[in-house]
């Protein structure tokens, strides 16, 4: 149905230049078929636009322009935004405070013409944070950049893969903090990112959410940590007197092992890598990272530079084309359920329909 409508208009951010972004969307559109889904518009310069064509061998028919602003994009074409006058001089795989710097500057002018509505929505390709931490770069992340840059208290990093959706309640801090950050105020305010995310943005009328617990084997009654008695459990508490379907806690460990995971449309996660190691060998490198509670639309596939295959022509853009058709999708969603709720009747037979499909 999207590929009646106008192509969504899609801004993404060039990431690490020395890294293997631009290689992958230069693979995903060779296929000319994302034309129908897209109109891209890249922000970076010519020659690593000329250098990533180089690698993919299909790419050989691609038509792309340079383009004097984003609202000179074209359909049927990639569109190149110039961040800057001179070409970039590459250096496959390597870390640098100006590969940072050069990142940061086309995550900025992206994300501002994305303010002025110059774009539709935002995908993110791979940065090194090591490289941004060098240069001016500031924050922790795209995730935390992006709720800075518009002003959001909190925000969700959810990484999705069809109906598998694993949220985050910490994200990029140190293990040994993660129990001293964690509190129920916390766990509800993520919980409810995720629930509203799930209504909003995945078109989901009542949709399920599980949280793990933080201690092994969701510390065996106390035995191993008191977090789920005094943190976790209260917080579930709180989330199911609002009528949400939440459950938990869980012990992470065989949680995904043995399917459970099927039965929720959402999976809440302690720390970082207790959602996203279970995620990504589920994901088979199809996985997208979304964040929910911006007013904007931003995703971003879900593995990093790879700068031991920079310039080697053996990128897979696989997860960056999922992060294209999700951020489509959501938007689309967005547009859907604003007008659902100006309209109760229509929101009262949509909630039927999904209820039907869950039976």
């Amino acid at each position: 149905m999207a590929s009646k409508k106008n192509p969504t208009r899609i801004g993404f951010s060039c990431g690490d230049p020395n890294g293997i972004g631009i290689e992958t969307l230069i693979q995903v559109f060779a296929d000319s078929r994302m034309f129908r889904e897209a109109t891209p518009v890249l922000y970076a310069t010519q020659n690593l636009v000329e250098s990533a064509l180089e690698l993919v061998p299909d790419a050989n028919q691609l038509k792309w322009e340079v383009v004097d602003g984003a609202e000179k994009a074209r359909n049927n074409q990639l569109n190149i935004v110039s961040i800057q006058d001179d070409p970039w001089e590459i250096q496959w795989g390597q870390v640098s405070a100006a590969a940072g710097d050069f990142a940061m500057t086309s995550l900025e002018t992206v994300v501002n013409d994305l303010a002025a509505t110059k774009v539709d929505v935002l995908v993110t390709l791979p940065i090194n944070k090591e490289a941004m931490r060098m240069g001016q770069f500031k924050h922790p992340g795209h995730t935390e950049y992006l709720a800075d840059f518009a002003n959001v208290d909190e925000v969700l990093m959810l990484l999705v893969a069809g109906d598998l959706r694993v949220g985050m309640c910490t994200g990029h801090i140190a293990l040994k903090d993660v129990s001293a950050k964690l509190n129920a105020t916390l766990i509800v305010e993520k919980a409810r990112l995720m629930h509203d995310s799930l209504v909003r943005d995945f078109g989901l009328a009542q949709p399920r959410i599980a949280i793990l617990g933080l201690n092994p084997h969701a510390s065996d009654n106390g035995l191993m940590g008191d977090e789920e008695k005094q943190i976790i459990a209260p917080a579930v508490r709180d989330l199911a007197s609002e009528d949400k379907i939440v459950m938990g806690p869980y012990a992470a460990d065989g949680f995904f092992g043995s399917g459970a995971h099927k039965r929720f449309d959402g999976v809440l996660a302690m720390y970082h890598d207790q959602g996203l190691a279970p995620f990504k060998a589920l994901s088979f490198g199809n996985g997208v990272n979304f964040t929910a509670g911006l007013p904007v639309v931003r995703t971003s596939p879900d593995h990093g530079t790879g700068f031991d295959i920079a310039g080697q022509g053996l990128a897979n853009g696989n997860s960056l084309r999922s992060a294209i058709f999700l951020a489509r999708d959501i938007r689309s969603n967005r547009q859907e359920h604003r007008a659902l709720t100006a309209n109760p009747l229509k929101i009262n037979e949509n909630y039927r329909r999904e209820d039907s499909r869950r039976d």
